[in-house]
């Protein structure tokens, strides 16, 4: 046994809470003592025990002069519900911390690791960073840049079309595709929209996974053109926000308020919501995470405005053709190949007979 085994099985732990310890990190602990593997915890939902304090509880005396293996600093300042890991692990006697990468939280970022050593705890760290960087991309966007982690998901043909001339998408991809959106839902907090997309859809926005939960619904609507009989409007659970600008109808602003609708004005140029704008004020929310499911017309402002960090195409064995209909990406054509925009770290799978192909944008 080594060390990248038990950061591994760290990590694995960590990645149980995905899609429900927002606005927190995804974190595993495994506590060694020799090549036994005594006690091991993660961090199960926001509010809940982190996972060094969940994995000390089992541990109890058996983890005096014992090794903590954990994916990430442990944090040294009390939180809104939870006590600072650091002291725990220091009461419980623990003789050497490998973390696999500094908590990028400027409350903790490296404080963690130094009250430890102060104690007289050794530390190392950067076993497995890159992969617990990946793990916690969400968060280290979240917490760095004041916003959310946003991904762009796209259900085409083998052709780059989302629909038919006529608006025909249901279905281009097939079961298992949709299945995976489905679970996309449930660990993403938040879904985005274009009123494009609720006008010609009415979608409810919600998730299906079983056990799952619903995500924040975003419909970006510049003007208020939303009918007030949409599916979207219709959950009672506080999660519909709307962004508008300035020019939004008055009115409807009042009635969508008294429905217990938030209305967020993101004041942009030519009348259209500035895209940055609301992904700041999402951030100020704590949602860490968003997903863009709308048409090509979102699509391409979403991307033209530089807020995309991943793309997640589903693409389905089906040529669709035509110029009239409806493409994955609207807007303006580049000048020249050279100011098209690259991606990195691509990876490919199959879902059924559809395949996915997903990567980070490189502007």
């Amino acid at each position: 046994m080594n060390d990248r085994f038990y950061m591994q099985m760290a990590l694995d732990l960590a990645a149980r809470g995905k899609g429900r310890t927002s606005p927190n990190p995804m974190v595993g602990a495994v506590i060694v003592k020799g090549d036994t593997i005594i006690a091991s915890g993660y961090h199960r939902k926001a509010g809940t025990a982190h996972a060094e304090a969940a994995a000390l509880k089992k541990a109890g005396s058996r983890a005096k002069g014992a090794t903590l293996y954990v994916n990430l600093e442990p944090c040294c300042h009390t939180g809104k519900r939870t006590p600072p890991c650091t002291k725990a692990v220091i009461q419980a006697g623990i003789k050497e911390v490998v973390t696999a990468m500094i908590d990028p939280n400027p409350n903790v970022s490296g404080k963690g690791l130094h009250a430890l050593r102060k104690a007289g705890i050794k530390t190392r760290s950067g076993v497995m960073k890159e992969e617990a960087q990946k793990l916690n991309e969400v968060f280290i966007t979240h917490i760095t840049r004041k916003r959310p982690f946003v991904i762009l998901k796209i259900a085409q043909s083998i052709d780059g079309k989302i629909a038919t001339a006529k608006g025909e998408s249901k279905w281009i991809t097939g079961p298992e595709a949709r299945e995976r959106v489905h679970t996309l839902r449930n660990e993403v907090d938040a879904l985005l929209v274009g009123i494009g997309t609720v006008n010609a859809d009415n979608p409810s926005l919600d998730c299906r996974t079983r056990g799952g939960r619903n995500p924040y619904r975003i419909i970006v609507d510049s003007r208020l053109q939303i009918s007030l009989s949409s599916k979207v409007l219709t959950h009672d659970d506080g999660k519909t926000i709307i962004a508008a600008t300035e020019n939004a109808d008055k009115n409807k602003l009042q009635t969508l308020a008294r429905r217990g609708i938030r209305v967020l004005i993101c004041r942009g140029k030519a009348g259209k919501v500035d895209l940055n704008r609301l992904m700041t004020e999402l951030g100020k929310l704590d949602i860490t995470s968003v997903m863009i499911e709308g048409g090509s017309s979102i699509a391409a402002s979403a991307l033209s405005q530089n807020i995309v960090d991943k793309v997640m195409f589903f693409t389905a064995p089906k040529i669709i053709g035509g110029v009239d209909a409806f493409p994955s990406i609207g807007g303006k054509s580049p000048a020249s190949l050279k100011n098209a925009i690259k991606l990195k770290d691509m990876h490919t799978c199959y879902l059924g007979e559809d395949i996915l192909i997903e990567g980070y944008t490189a502007y």
